[in-house]
């Protein structure tokens, strides 16, 4: 006895490969055999390499990254601060210069004659440079060294250190909290000490 198959409304039919492929593929899948195309072939995501996990040996070596460091690096020069015993012009300190420089050209008439009205005070030449034009001098009376333009000096010598001298003051403007020594005359020369006329001849020994 002949068995009728049973129609089915999805035929199959046999790949090459011997697969079961469906041959209708708008019907109804309730075989639940799917064709080679429903299953896509697994692909491989390449990552990128690495340079520093490289095997090649003629690739470039890693640089590490650059960092600024945490606190600044200041270059080192051979300049000295201001203030320093070493910042010196001559033997006169720049911390101890009046700036600009008080001159007897410079001085108003008004200042110049109560400086000339003034008191006449004692001191000691504690040092001078001719080429700069300004020195200090020690007031007998200990207090702070006053300073002395070279336009200021009276007299035929130029001052060195151990000269007694007398000399009267001026405020240094335009704070007139300092003076400056006005009117300042060589009154004993250091002894056992060469001195310089200012016309450039030598005196003593």
């Amino acid at each position: 006895m002949i068995s009728s198959i049973p129609t089915c409304p999805q035929l199959l039919e046999k790949t090459g490969s011997g697969m079961l492929e469906e041959v209708n593929s708008s019907g109804p899948k309730g075989l639940g055999i799917l064709s080679p195309a429903a299953h896509p072939p697994d692909t491989k995501t390449e990552e990128p390499t690495d340079p520093a996990m490289s095997s090649d040996p003629s690739a470039p070596p890693a640089v590490p990254p650059l960092h600024s460091p945490k606190s600044p690096v200041w270059p080192t020069f051979p300049f000295q601060r201001e203030g320093s015993r070493i910042w010196e012009r001559g033997n006169l300190l720049l911390r101890d210069l009046p700036s600009p420089l008080p001159t007897k050209r410079t001085r108003t008439y008004s200042a110049t004659a109560r400086a000339s009205a003034g008191p006449i005070f004692k001191g000691v030449c504690k040092q001078f440079s001719r080429s700069q034009g300004h020195g200090f001098i020690t007031p007998e009376n200990g207090t702070e060294d006053i300073f002395v333009h070279v336009s200021d000096i009276e007299g035929e010598y130029v001052p060195v250190e151990g000269d007694e001298v007398t000399y009267k003051v001026c405020p240094i403007p335009p704070k007139n909290q300092k003076f400056q020594a006005v009117e300042v005359v060589l009154t004993n020369l250091a002894p056992h000490t060469k001195h310089e006329t200012w016309s450039g001849q030598i005196i003593g020994s």
